[in-house]
Parts: structure tokens; sequence; C-alpha cells
């Protein structure tokens, strides 16, 4: 499973919007030989067939160039999932089991330059990926015009690494399930959010996580576009790590615009002493005069905050 080596902050988010490019369209579907086992040479017309074919083994399914409205429910094993280049390859208003594009339960999944778009579903939690087990690692992949980016259930002892991706045009709170977020990630062990980007929310918040230890470093939340958002980060069962060198920007069309990053506003299942929150820049957008607070904190936890560049208008650190 891949960790790309951190380029510079300015140039990673360069790279996460870099990774829209056009796409060839698929007019119908099944497309022959589109999805190849790389390790067997199998060539397979439909994207389960070929998760299929790796059942409990480990391996890499190249995908053709091209739109899919396919979906895929892996079991078992571990598997990556390869465009040959970002943004080559897109799936889109397709779900499994009422889920996701691509429902995953096996033992780990790996993402590279996929773009997921236009997931929806009736109980408003369509989604690119949904993950119910496992370590899943995401890079250059690209999230659109759904009700939610990725979703979890629990499993505490399982990790979750996004790198140089883009979040956009996510998020709902239109449905009886309840609100949709871009990333909503359950009672994971733990979440890695590093060099992506996340911009016109439609609801809900841009973050959300239960993760015991979180990462979220080196981002852009660019909520200038976003209608009806909440949080940028909202960690309601409390966590420890570091939200570090992410840029923040609150939008005027916000449902709460009482924070940008909440702790613990929900049940506590996880300790948040020693949490970082350190070297964030948080500002309005040009011209919007309102009061916010950067971390609304529940938990009366010992935090770590230094380094933070806030603008006028928004109070450091509230306990409530």
């Amino acid at each position: 499973m891949i960790q790309p080596a951190l380029p510079s902050p300015l140039r990673a988010l360069a790279l996460a919007a870099a990774i829209v490019l056009p796409v060839a369209v698929v007019s119908a579907q099944p497309v022959p030989d589109a999805f190849t086992v790389v390790e067997t040479g199998q060539r397979f017309a439909t994207l389960q067939e070929a998760v299929d074919a790796v059942g409990n083994a480990r391996a890499t399914i190249r995908i053709a160039p091209g739109i899919y409205r396919q979906c895929a429910i892996q079991r078992d094993g571990v598997i990556v999932y390869e465009a040959p280049e970002p943004g080559s390859v897109t799936f889109m208003a397709r779900s499994c089991e009422g889920k996701a594009a691509f429902v995953l339960r096996g033992i780990g999944a790996e993402i590279r330059g996929i773009t997921f778009s236009n997931m929806r579903v009736p109980d408003g939690n369509g989604a690119g990926i949904r993950l119910e087990k496992g370590a899943l690692n995401v890079a250059y992949a690209r999230f659109e015009n759904s009700q939610q980016g990725i979703l979890t259930a629990d499993d505490p002892t399982g990790r979750i690494y996004i790198t140089r991706s883009t979040f956009s045009g996510l998020g709902t709170c239109e449905h009886s399930a309840g609100c949709a977020h871009s990333i909503y990630i359950g009672n994971y062990g733990s979440l890695t959010v590093r060099e992506s980007r996340f911009e016109r929310g439609l609801g809900g918040h841009y973050v959300k996580a239960r993760s015991a230890e979180v990462v979220i470093e080196n981002n852009s939340f660019d909520d200038a576009n976003g209608k009806a958002t909440n949080y940028m980060i909202d960690l309601p069962a409390g966590s420890i790590g570091r939200i570090a060198d992410n840029w923040f920007v609150q939008g005027r069309d916000k449902e709460n615009h009482s924070a940008f990053i909440a702790l613990g506003a929900e049940d506590l299942l996880h300790t948040s002493d020693g949490l970082k929150v350190e070297n964030n820049e948080a500002r309005f957008v040009p011209g919007l005069s309102r009061s916010s607070v950067f971390l609304a904190d529940w938990t009366a936890s010992r935090i770590v905050m230094q380094g933070n560049r806030i603008a006028g208008g928004i109070k450091q650190y509230e306990q409530r």
C-alpha cells in the first residue's frame, strides 16, 4: 500500500486541483477487457468480475480510461484499484447495495487516481466509497457532486490514509438518515488526511470522524462557495493526534457558523488530551463580518494550540 512522499503545502494543493482531467465517455456497459488483474493478466468486462477473480488474494486491478456506470463489492483480500492517470477513470451514478460505487469489506483496499461522481441513494448516504472494515488508502482521487465522498462503519483496529485528493460539491442534511458529509468516518483506529482539498460543500461537515487518532495536515478547506454547511472538522467522539498546517476559509452560507473545528460535541469514546492544533490559518471570506470560534471544545481536555494565524472576529479557543 503506497504512502507517497509529501511535497510542500502549496504544491500539494495544486496537485489536488490538477487531478480533474478530461475523460473519454464509455457508451455501453459492460466494457470488454476494461478491467485487468495485473498479476494474472486476466481481463474482465465488469469491475465486479475482476474483484471476484481476486478473491482472498492480493492484487491490482488496472482500469482502462473511461466513464463507468458500474459498482462493485469487495468481500475479501487486498485490492489496489488503479487508474492509468489521475482523472482518467470515473465511476458515476451507480451504487451497490444502495450504498456506494465501491463497497469495501475485505482486508484492505487502495484507490489510485479514480473519480467518483453523482452518487445518490434514497436514504441520502450515497458515497463514492463505503468502507465497512479493513484498511483503506486513497491517493489522487476526486469525489464530486454526490451525497457523500467516503462513508465508513466502525473498525477500531482499522487505518485510513487519504492524500492528494479533492472533495467537491458533497454533503446534505435533507434526508431522514441525517446529515451526509464530504468524509464521514466511524469509530476507526486512525484517520490521516494530507494534502487534500475540500470545497463547495452542500451541507453537513467537510470532515467528520469518530477515529481515536487523527492526523489532518496540509489541506485546504475552502467554504467560500459552500451552501448550508456546518463545521470544517468535527471530531464528535474526541480524538488525539494533530491538526496542522491547514488553510480554512469560512463562507457566508452556513447552517452553523459557530466554529471551524468542533471537538467532543457528542458521546465521548476517546481521550483528547494532547491533541495538537498548530500552524493553521483561518479567516472569513472577504467582506464577511461575524463572530466564530476556531476550536470549540466540549471535552475540557489539555489541547496544545500554537502558531495558528486567526483573523479578526474568530476566537481561537472556547470551552463549551
